[in-house]
């Protein structure tokens, strides 16, 4: 089973993660919201699978580019 790393394409500050670890997840799932100039912007999974590890948790900053969680599909 692959892992798959899931990056942010915005720098902003992470508001939610919907999802738990160990929780089921598919394709466009939203992972974490990040607030990035007054906007909630989602991270959504690019793949079907199980999240098996949340590296960031709320309030944390984060960079454009930046991994934020990892999923097994």
């Amino acid at each position: 089973m692959p892992e798959i790393k899931i990056v942010t394409e915005v720098a902003g500050r992470v508001c939610a993660t919907p999802v738990q670890v160990g929780g089921t997840v598919t394709d466009g799932d939203e992972i974490v919201l990040v607030e990035a100039m007054k906007m909630e912007i989602p991270v959504p999974s690019p793949a079907s699978g199980t999240l098996k590890l949340l590296l960031v948790k709320i309030d944390d900053l984060v960079a454009e580019g930046q991994a934020i969680a990892i999923v097994m599909s």
